[in-house]
């Protein structure tokens, strides 16, 4: 019988939307896309990419932290991205940042909307425990 761990940020839209932030299944975590929610689970910084991108990788670390993992374990993402061309510069640079020199394989994906008004970015990805960290 396979067993898995489930982690949530508490907030709202996981009982609302019926799903979980991450699940840990074997020696790979699956992480739902992460997005700008502040603690109490609201939407925040609506229309603004940069804030949003931010947001996004911070609660990605949470997750992280969740599972006692490093970004240098995260072998692959999708970004989500309204109006890439226009975000396309801030979506490297943030990315670069925030991995440093570890490279992941990427997917970034231009959409025209996202779930909330004024959403322009949501992160998902997958890790691997057996990388090193």
């Amino acid at each position: 019988m396979a067993t898995f761990d489930v982690f949530n940020h508490n907030v709202p839209a996981e009982s609302d939307f019926g799903y979980s932030q991450a699940i840990k299944s074997g020696e790979l975590i699956h992480v739902s896309g992460q997005l700008s929610l502040d603690e109490a689970g609201e939407f925040v910084y609506a229309d603004d990419f940069a804030a949003q991108l931010q947001l996004s990788y911070l609660n990605m670390d949470k997750v992280l932290d969740h599972y006692g993992v490093t970004r240098n374990q995260v072998d692959s993402q999708a970004l989500y991205v309204v109006e890439l061309q226009q975000n396309a510069a801030v979506t490297a640079e943030g990315n670069l940042a925030y991995f440093g020199h570890h490279r992941p394989a990427s997917t970034v994906v231009g959409v025209t909307e996202l779930t909330f008004p004024g959403q322009v970015i949501e992160i998902s990805f997958v890790v691997d425990t057996k990388l090193p960290a």
